[in-house]
Parts: structure tokens; sequence; C-alpha cells
């Protein structure tokens, strides 16, 4: 019988994986927006003080797609999870630069970056070693 199926997955772990699905998929949605890059990519990146190029955009949308990708691989996943919090770490700050509403701009980010490490606490029995809550 394959070790696979031996162990099931816990609930904990399946609550891990739809957390961190869906910052996946949210992540993949932006990258992919600015890749194309879409006008609302542009307009926004505007009134963000960034120079509203299709360049910058798909550099961008690059380097999301990119620490996506490493944060969705299991071996790689911690590493993702670093490499997105700094990510998110400088949207906050660009949040906080212009004045944008706390709660759904500033914090959104926050609110990511909770579900992305919560996500990955919960599939990953060695961080739940690492860091042990409760």
């Amino acid at each position: 019988m394959s070790t696979a199926f031996a162990n099931p997955p816990s609930r904990t772990n399946w609550v891990g994986r739809t957390l961190s699905g869906i910052v996946i998929a949210f992540m993949m949605f932006d990258g992919g927006i600015k890749l194309m890059p879409l006008g609302i990519v542009t307009d926004t990146m505007r009134d963000l003080g960034f120079q509203p190029t299709d360049a910058l955009a798909r550099g961008l949308g690059i380097l999301l797609l990119g620490c996506t990708a490493l944060y969705a691989w299991p071996r790689t996943a911690t590493l993702g999870a670093i490499l997105l919090t700094g990510y998110l770490g400088g949207a906050i700050a660009t949040q906080l630069r212009v004045g944008n509403p706390v709660f759904s701009h500033l914090l959104f980010g926050v609110y990511l970056g909770l579900m992305l490490w919560g996500g990955l606490w919960l599939r990953d029995p060695r961080l739940r070693a690492l860091i042990p809550v409760g």
C-alpha cells in the first residue's frame, strides 16, 4: 500500500491547504493582471506614485508569480512565504505612504500575510513544531 494513502490528511491539513489555495489563487490573479497589463493596473500604479509603465507592471507580475510558485510548491513553501511577506510589506508601506484607508487598503496585505502563514502553519507540521501556538 502506498504511504501517501496510509496517513490521510487531517482536517487541520485541509484547512491549511484551503487557506493557502485562496492566497495562491489571489496572487496568481494579481500577478496575471500585471503581466497583461490591464489599464486598471497602470492607473493604480499612477495613483500609488509609481511610473505607470508596462515594463514595471510586468516585472512586478513576474516577481509575484515566481514567489507564489515557490509558496505553492511544498518543498519551497517556506521560502515562498518569506518572499511573499516581503512583497506584501512593500505593498503595505506603499498604501501607508499614500494615505489610503486602513482597513480596506492598508491592512489588506496584513490579512493576506496572516492567511499565507496560517495556511502554511496548518499544513506543515515542521512549522507547527518550530512555532508552537496555543
